[in-house]
């Protein structure tokens, strides 16, 4: 997208961004008539990955789930956009926490985490909530975008509450030089990583690749992982929950840590499975043959 094009869609978004929610979610329900029924963005990626991850449902329970995605997926984008302006009072209205004695024993040893996640929830929201519980220091892993433009303004939306960022291509070299630093390092582990470089195993009924760098850094570094759900009982409510998953890594066998958050992970899709980005290609890769 040229500079041009940027600079014009900007308005558009910060115009959605300053919506009330009511009206938010009024113009939300108006995207999902036009994703869902008009247009039947990635329908059949989200019915397949739906059939493969549930074969025991009926065609009418898949169907139910897959609008209830697509009606909470047409949210979180519009959600995601209203980062961009949010209060901190607001954030905190949307957004309630259960767990946080985890994070007040860490920070009380003076003990930095890493956090696992899923795209489960809305994880934009849960980070600007976190920002706002004033123990340790966020830094959200991404990835940087191609457009400079669009680049600069996801870099805004995520650290102007007060967190911060780590490219991931250099994530383990700022952990490292951040380590005197009190801090919780944010990792989204249900990403599709290389198949020759990953760690295999069964997740929601499929033979799925699980990226091995949160267990390398927790292992390398000695640092706890926290689980982090980000449940959504109702429409604009979410509950971040913190569960001490791995006090001590270093005494883990290989692939412990991997498969403890792939299994939590797990349980929280399969209790509320539309909360889960079912858009995404999970499955595209094939484990390599063994020779």
């Amino acid at each position: 997208m040229s500079a041009l094009a940027y600079y014009l869609a900007l308005p558009f978004l910060y115009g959605i961004a300053w919506l009330p929610l009511p009206l938010l979610y009024l113009l939300s329900d108006s995207v999902f008539v036009l994703l869902y029924h008009v247009v039947r963005y990635r329908r059949v990626v989200v019915g397949m990955n739906l059939r493969n991850s549930f074969p025991a449902k009926s065609p009418a329970e898949l169907a139910r789930i897959e609008r209830d995605f697509y009606r909470f997926f047409c949210d979180l984008v519009l959600e995601t956009l209203k980062t961009l302006t949010i209060s901190s009072a607001r954030v905190k209205e949307m957004v309630r926490t259960e767990g946080e004695e985890v994070l007040h024993k860490y920070a009380e040893r003076k003990q930095s985490i890493l956090l696992v996640m899923g795209h489960w929830g809305n994880w934009e929201l849960g980070g600007a909530r976190f920002s706002q519980i004033g123990l340790h220091q966020l830094f959200v892993i991404y990835h940087p975008l191609r457009n400079t433009h669009f680049d600069r303004l996801m870099y805004h939306m995520r650290t102007r509450l007060g967190n911060k960022l780590y490219a991931m291509e250099e994530t383990t070299k700022g952990m490292i030089r951040d380590r005197h630093q009190l801090t919780a390092t944010a990792f989204i582990a249900d990403q599709t990583p290389p198949p020759e470089r990953a760690f295999w195993t069964t997740f929601l009924h499929q033979d799925t690749p699980v990226f091995l760098g949160t267990e390398k850094i927790a292992r390398k570094l000695g640092y706890p992982v926290v689980y982090v759900g980000i449940d959504r009982p109702q429409r604009g409510q979410y509950v971040m929950r913190f569960e001490d998953l791995v006090p001590d890594p270093r005494a883990t066998a290989e692939g412990e840590v991997t498969l403890a958050h792939t299994r939590r992970l797990e349980q929280d899709i399969s209790r509320r499975p539309h909360l889960w980005l079912w858009t995404h290609r999970r499955w595209k890769h094939k484990r390599p043959k063994a020779y």
